[in-house]
Order: C-alpha cells, then structure tokens, then sequence
C-alpha cells in the first residue's frame, strides 16, 4: 500500500514538473514572438520599391492590371521598375498595359529595363518608363503592327471539301481561312494595319527624343540592339536593375537601399499545373495561336 502511494505522489511530481516546464516553454515563446514583433513589426509599412515582370507574350491580363493599380495606390511604393523580357503581343494588350503604367508615372517614378528583348509590344511597354533601360546586347525595336492569316482553300480543293456562309456585307466574312483574301478585304485589313502603326509611331515621337520622321524611320520593323537603340534614341541608357535603382536615387532621391519587392501577378495553379510546367514549361508557340487581331509581335518566320 506504501508502495502504491509513493508511486502515485511520484507521478504528481512528474506532472507538475512537465506542467512547469511547459508553461515556461510556452512563456518563451511567447516573449520571443513580443521581441520579433517589436522589432519587426512595422517592416510591412517601410517604404520600397516594386518589381513588375512582363515577360513572355502580352496579352490582356486583368490580374496584371489589377497588380499595377494596387502599386498606384500604394503609398508605401516610392517607385516602380518594370523589367521586360518579351517580344510583344497583342496590340490592345500592349496599349492597356502602357496606359496603367503611365497613371502609376503620373504618381510615382517608373523605370523600364528591357532584358533579353523587348521588342514590338515589349518596346511599347518600355515607352512607359521615364528611363529606359536595356543590356548591350538586348534585342529591341522592332516598331511596327501585323496581321497574320491562314488560308486553305486549295488544300480544301484537293479534299473535295466546300465551304459556304451568307453574311450581311461583302466585308463580313473577310479575312476567311476557307477562300483567298479579296482586294477589298485587303485594303480593309492594310487601313487598319496603318491606322494602327501609326498610332505607335505617334507613341514613339512622344514619349523619345526623337521627331516624327526620325521615328518613323526607325518604324521599319527591325530589330536593334541595346547598343543601336542608345545611338538611335530608342533607349536612354546601356544598364539592368543596379542601374534603375541608382536612377531612382540620383533623380528623385529614392535610396537604393529600400527593399525591391516583386509584384506578384500569376494565376494561382494546382498541384498538377504546376508539375506540368515544370516539366515541360510554357510554350510560346500555344501562346501566339491565342493571338487575334492586330499583332505587335518581334517573332522572326
């Protein structure tokens, strides 16, 4: 019976003791988490500098939008850098990612750094910046607009296949891949092309130092090197990231050393997305067959 008390007070030191030692660990770490917030506790409301990738094909993006709307209005945000590693898009997806990105520069500093290209669309988001950017060897320009058919109506022949449609105008079924373009349809399709061109060339002109003939002979649709493209007017200055920031600094007084933050704008994926990806990545190819309409796209054939 002895045996079986002392057994029993024995457990209840036990416990107290683990309770004891618990409750201090808990203590601790309480205490410790008090310390990391007071000291790190405001960080979220430090200034910094944002980080906006465009990369691959440009096409509408509402996340991408809804991203740069939330830099504009972010107080906390001094400047933003936009790094472009694309050879363009879509003109329209082009044009609404400019224009959000000159509300932010109405508001806050924006740089443009152009990486391996930033061509067509690429260079008219680079347009937005009030510095561009690019490396030496970067692959540029590339100012101009294209639409792009396909046609198969001798293939069709061969095959025996026909293809018919009633429409309200001559104009409505143009451009067709089941019959050859017609003049009128071409003419149609070049106006708009030109239309089009010309609005970037305007673009151009306004935001370079450059008149409207200089930049309308740059509008050919070649390409120029970062190096070329500082001669020609295109780019302000040979450079990458270290340079942008100290841009910031030496203009508007924006310290280097403010943390760069990235903007995160993708679309969340799946476990099964992400493994797919990782294994065979993006495909550009896919990406361009998404394309409609007019094309501000550096893509050699």
């Amino acid at each position: 019976m002895s045996i079986d008390t002392d057994a029993i007070m024995n457990r209840r030191r036990l416990k107290r003791r683990l309770f004891f030692w618990q409750a201090a660990t808990v203590i601790a770490v309480l205490v410790i988490v008090a310390v990391l917030i007071g000291k790190f506790g405001n960080l979220g409301e430090k200034d910094r500098v944002a980080r906006l990738d465009v990369s691959d094909i440009i096409v509408e993006n509402e996340r991408r939008q809804h991203a740069v709307q939330t830099i504009l209005e972010d107080d906390r945000i001094k400047g933003l850098i936009v790094y472009i590693n694309s050879p363009g898009g879509s003109t329209y997806g082009s044009e609404r990612l400019y224009k959000a990105l000159r509300r932010v520069a109405e508001r806050k500093p924006v740089v443009t750094v152009i990486g391996t290209v930033g061509a067509s669309g690429g260079y008219l988001t680079a347009l937005a910046g009030d510095r561009i950017f690019a490396g030496e060897s970067s692959i540029t320009g590339s100012i101009g607009v294209i639409v792009q058919l396909t046609e198969f109506s001798s293939l069709m022949d061969k095959l025996g296949v026909k293809a018919s449609s009633i429409t309200s105008g001559e104009l409505k079924g143009e451009p067709s891949p089941f019959k050859p373009l017609s003049a009128e349809g071409r003419k149609n399709l070049q106006a708009m092309v030109d239309e089009t061109h010309n609005w970037f060339v305007d673009l151009v002109a306004t935001r370079r130092p450059l008149s409207r003939e200089q930049a309308e002979t740059l509008a050919n649709g070649g390409v120029l090197t970062g190096l070329s493209a500082v001669d020609s007017g295109l780019v302000d200055e040979i450079g990458g990231l270290l340079e942008a920031r100290n841009w910031l600094e030496s203009e508007h007084g924006i310290p280097a050393s403010l943390p760069l933050v990235p903007v995160n704008y993708d679309e969340p994926q799946g476990l099964v997305q992400q493994l797919m990806q990782g294994m065979l990545g993006k495909s550009v190819i896919s990406e361009r067959l998404t394309l409609d309409g007019l094309v501000s796209l550096w893509h050699p054939e």
